[in-house]
């Protein structure tokens, strides 16, 4: 599984980067704050939803520290998703929240 940390993040919508980043948190988690742009399937829902998502995109994964991000990582590349988890989670990110 592709991992990137949450400063990598960070760093590529620093410069500008345009990212497909899926919240897999609940959606009260979310309220507290998501980054700007990310999307929000909770991971309950995400076997659901994967119908949603593109193939031929690559998509960042991201919870509040990582497992469940991981879960929904390994999820999405058994039904062939290009994905990476972002480890650490919101718990170690810094940049900007919406």
């Amino acid at each position: 599984m592709k991992q990137l940390t949450a400063k990598e993040v960070e760093k590529l919508l620093q410069e500008g980067k345009q990212l497909n980043i899926i919240d897999v948190r609940e959606v009260d988690e979310v309220a507290a704050g998501k980054i700007p742009g990310a999307i929000n399937i909770p991971l309950g829902l995400l076997e659901f939803r994967m119908n949603e998502l593109d193939k031929n995109k690559e998509y960042i994964l991201v919870c509040r520290s990582g497992g469940r991000s991981a879960r929904a990582a390994q999820l999405l590349e058994s039904h062939g998703y290009n994905v990476i988890n972002m480890t650490g989670g919101m718990l170690d990110w810094e940049g900007p929240v919406e």
